[in-house]
């Protein structure tokens, strides 16, 4: 089978790689479509969490994928169930023509209208789904703040529209992610190459700053400023996995002056039911959100190194790839 192979760090490529079998409990799977996920660029481009090269199995740490049961030794699952595959990071393999998922991890896909490449982004969505089940925050009526926008982003703007947020401020430095962000419902987009991002946040909030500020980069000086943007007594979200092993900075001073509390979570792969994951499907099938513009490529699995490049370096309006085994 054709296989991202995890090789050095900066590295991935399309090897030929062994199919195996599933085991009790487990299913082969045929996949159509995989997904860059921002902790994949992590990983392979700059080494940071999970395997290394050495430990890493072939399709890792390809983790966002849709495709079809060819064997089954699960009960809920039959041959030719199509299903998004969520796994948990210890077995993605979704880089891999063949993946070998627990069915704990897979959701069947639904009958509709929408494409398979859309389908797909209910695996980022179901995260941001996740996050936002496990810390419940009323935003109606308040001004967000959300920094970043790649697919993340994008759905967490969404989200916050969607709840009743007054006003929902996105902020990145790629001009076709922020129009884009436009289009999932942000009233103000900021571009921090050539804006004053406190500037702006102060001017749209009457000098309040965020009620609620959600993180959704990574980055340590993204981390680093969100305390500056929210306003007295607000709420963050700190979605984005940290660019580097090395501790975060925080001003914990201002964080304690201003009366800030901050969450973080991950693992909706381990929800019960894959609850979210269902939702974020519900809502795609449904057409109540047009995730066809933040799929920017999608590259054959042959050409897996360009494609890691190019969600790395987010160049050519890079927003989220994905990678084809047709």
């Amino acid at each position: 089978m054709r296989s991202g192979t995890f090789v050095e760090i900066g590295k991935i490529v399309c090897l030929d790689q062994p199919v195996q079998a599933p085991q009790d409990g487990e299913l082969l799977v045929r996949t159509e479509l995989a997904s860059i996920c921002g902790s994949d660029l992590h990983i392979v481009m700059d080494g940071v969490g999970g395997m290394s090269p050495d430990q890493a199995h072939p399709g890792y740490p390809g983790h966002e994928g849709v495709g079809e049961v060819i064997e089954s030794r699960h009960p809920d699952f039959a041959v030719g169930d199509r299903v998004l595959t969520a796994p948990d990071m210890g077995v993605a393999q979704c880089f891999s023509e063949m993946q070998i998922i627990p069915g704990q991890f897979c959701v069947k896909l639904p009958e509709c209208e929408a494409s398979a490449g859309e389908l797909l982004m209910a695996q980022q969505l179901g995260t941001v789904i996740f996050a936002l089940r496990q810390f419940p925050t009323d935003v109606t009526g308040k001004n967000v703040v959300i920094l970043g926008s790649g697919s993340a982003g994008q759905f967490h703007t969404f989200m916050m529209k969607r709840r009743g947020a007054a006003k929902v401020i996105t902020v990145d430095p790629v001009a076709t992610r922020l129009e884009v962000a436009k289009a999932m419902g942000a009233d103000v987009i900021v571009d921090p190459t050539v804006q004053d991002v406190r500037a702006v946040v102060k001017e749209e909030t009457g000098g309040a700053g965020a009620d609620y500020l959600i993180e959704a980069v990574g980055r340590r000086d993204s981390l680093l400023q969100s305390s500056e943007l929210a306003g007295m007594g607000a709420s963050m979200l700190w979605f984005g996995l940290p660019d580097s092993n090395e501790p975060v900075p925080i001003d914990f001073n201002l964080f304690f002056r201003k009366k800030l509390s901050a969450a973080s979570t991950y693992g909706a792969q381990t929800e019960d039911g894959l609850v979210s994951f269902r939702s974020a499907l519900d809502l795609i099938a449904n057409g109540e959100i047009d995730v066809s513009q933040v799929v920017s490529h999608t590259l054959p699995v042959e050409r897996i190194e360009e494609a890691m490049v190019l969600a790395h370096e987010r160049t050519d309006g890079a927003l989220k790839i994905s990678v084809s085994f047709e």
